[in-house]
C-alpha cells in the first residue's frame, strides 16, 4: 500500500477506483466496502484507492464536539494496510477544504488529481460546501467528467447493521464482546507505561500504569477487563482496571494492567493492550485485604475464560 499525506502528493500512473470516508473503526461494514473496492479494481484494471481525512471532520467543523474515536490515525492506517488496497490518501481536513464547491471538488480533486474512473460510494454520501451535494449530483458529474459511480445501496449496508456510532456506544458501555464482533478484530489502545503508586505491588499484583498518547482515543467505561498484549512476539494475558481506584481514594482516573506470570520492567516502554472481555464494575471495598481477595477472584475468572 502506498500512503500519501495529502491529495497533492498523490502520484499514480494508472487510473483509479476510489472510495471516500472517515472509516473510523475500519469495521466489518467498512471491510466489506474495501473488499468490493479491490474486486472492482481488479476487474477494471484500476488501482484501488481510499481518500480519508485527519483530523476527523466533526472535530474541525464542531470544535466543541465531545467526539472520541475508535481508532487513532496510526491504527486506522495499519488497518487499511491489512485490507490490501493500493493507495491511501490521508488528507488534512480543514474548514477551507469543507467549503469547496462540489463540482470543483469532483473535477479538480477526484478526476484531475486522484485520476478516478470509478467512485464507489454509499447511497447517503454527502459532499461539497455545507454537504449539499449527494449521490445524484455525483452521478451527473460522472456523465460530465467521464467516470462511473457505483452506489453501495442501503440494503447492502443495513444488511450488516454496523456503524461507527454503534461501536462507539458499545465501547462506552463496556460491551467489548459486541464491540469486537462489530469490528472483526479486538479493540485495542496504545500507550506508554508510567510510574504509579505501587499499591498493586504491595497487594501481590504489580501493575503497569498506561498513559494514552491520544486525547481523542475512546476508552471503555470504568471497570475490570480481561486483556492481552504482545511482548517480544509472545502473547501475555492479564487483567486491567480502568477507573478512579475508590478503595484507595485516589479519585484520579487511571488505567492499570496486571500481566500474568510476567515480571519484566516495562517503565517508559510503549505497549498495545487488546481488550477481550468486560469482567465487572469498579467497586469500593472496605479494606485493601477485601480488594486483594476480589483481585484473586478476578484472576481465577480470567484464567477460566482463557482456558475455555
Amino acid at each position: 500500500m502506498k500512503r500519501f499525506n495529502n491529495i497533492n502528493e498523490f502520484n499514480c500512473k494508472k487510473f483509479t477506483i476510489i472510495t471516500i470516508g472517515t472509516f473510523d473503526g475500519v469495521h466489518l461494514g467498512h471491510q466489506k466496502i474495501l473488499k468490493k473496492l479491490n474486486v472492482e479494481a481488479e476487474n477494471n484494471r484500476l488501482e484501488s484507492s481510499v481518500l480519508t481525512f485527519f483530523p476527523h471532520p466533526r472535530t474541525v467543523l464542531n470544535p466543541d464536539s465531545s467526539l472520541k474515536l475508535i481508532n487513532t490515525i496510526e491504527e486506522r492506517i495499519s488497518l487499511f494496510k491489512k485490507s490490501k488496497i493500493d493507495n491511501l490518501i490521508v488528507h488534512p481536513f480543514t474548514k477551507n477544504f469543507s467549503e469547496l464547491d462540489s463540482e470543483d471538488y469532483v473535477k479538480n480533486i477526484l478526476v484531475n488529481q486522484l485520476k478516478a474512473k470509478i467512485v464507489l460510494i454509499g447511497y447517503d454520501h454527502k459532499f461539497g460546501k455545507n454537504r449539499t451535494a449527494d449521490i445524484n449530483n455525483l452521478k451527473e458529474y460522472g456523465i460530465k467528467y467521464n467516470f462511473e459511480v457505483i452506489e453501495i445501496k442501503a440494503e447492502e449496508i443495513n444488511d450488516i447493521a454496523i456503524s461507527s456510532t454503534k461501536i462507539r456506544n458499545s465501547i462506552k458501555e463496556g460491551d467489548i464482546k459486541l464491540t469486537n464482533s462489530y469490528l472483526g478484530y479486538e479493540f485495542s489502545f496504545f500507550g506508554k507505561v508510567v510510574r504509579g503508586n505501587s499499591i498493586g505491588k504491595t497487594l501481590g499484583f504489580p501493575t503497569a500504569n498506561i498513559k494514552i498518547g491520544c486525547d481523542l482515543k475512546l476508552i471503555p467505561k470504568n471497570g475490570v477487563y480481561l486483556i492481552y498484549t504482545t511482548i517480544n512476539k509472545k502473547i501475555i494475558f492479564g487483567m486491567m482496571n480502568i477507573g478512579i481506584k475508590p478503595t484507595t481514594n485516589k479519585n484520579t482516573k487511571s488505567i492499570e494492567v496486571n500481566l500474568f506470570d510476567f515480571n519484566q520492567d516495562l517503565y517508559d516502554k510503549n505497549i498495545t493492550i487488546y481488550i477481550k472481555q468486560f469482567l465487572r464494575e469498579e467497586i469500593k471495598f472496605d479494606s485493601l485485604n477485601e480488594l486483594k481477595l476480589q483481585i484473586e477472584k478476578d484472576k481465577i475468572t480470567c484464567n477460566s475464560i482463557i482456558n475455555n
